[in-house]
């Protein structure tokens, strides 16, 4: 599993360095780690545009979201 931590960045970082992630590991489930509602809210449209389903897991420092190819 691949995680990407991007706590600390704001937009378009963590939508980017997530897009980098699906691009190098493709079928992969990916983990992100995110600090702001607006990076939650623009990392899941982009893993919904591509077919990645999406657990969002709220904890004190942010957001953990969950990013599973279709069919895993």
């Amino acid at each position: 599993m691949i995680e990407v931590d991007v706590r600390g960045f704001s937009c378009p970082i963590p939508v980017v360095r997530t897009k980098k992630a699906f691009d190098e590991n493709p079928n992969e489930s990916v983990t992100v780690l995110v600090e702001s509602m607006v990076s939650k809210e623009n990392v899941s449209r982009l893993a919904q545009s591509r077919g990645y389903s999406v657990k969002v897991e709220e904890r004190p420092d942010g957001y953990k979201l969950q990013l599973n190819p279709a069919g895993r």
